[in-house]
């Protein structure tokens, strides 16, 4: 099973905060899910960043092509939980 989760962030900081988050995340998925997957995709280009949010300021996250975080830092447990509902 594979799931695209994109960061969207201008600054690479803020990728690399949601980056260990999303990993994390990963990780605790995997005794549910051996087989699980992330391929993680960094948008870095404003004009790339504004075709899915307006939000550019603080990063995003995309899983499977759903924005399901607009600018601010997720947590582990909550990519945790939309990861788990991406793979229903």
């Amino acid at each position: 099973m594979r799931i695209c989760v994109k960061i969207l962030g201008y600054k690479t900081p803020q990728r690399y905060a949601v980056r260990r988050a999303v990993l994390a995340a990963h990780d605790a998925l995997r005794a549910q899910f051996p087989d699980l997957q992330l391929d993680v995709i960094e948008v870095r280009q404003r004009a790339e960043m504004e075709k899915y949010t307006p939000v550019v300021i603080y990063p995003s996250l995309m899983v499977n092509e759903k924005l399901v975080c607009i600018g601010r830092f997720p947590g582990k447990d909550e990519i945790v939980g939309w990861l788990r509902q991406a793979t229903e």
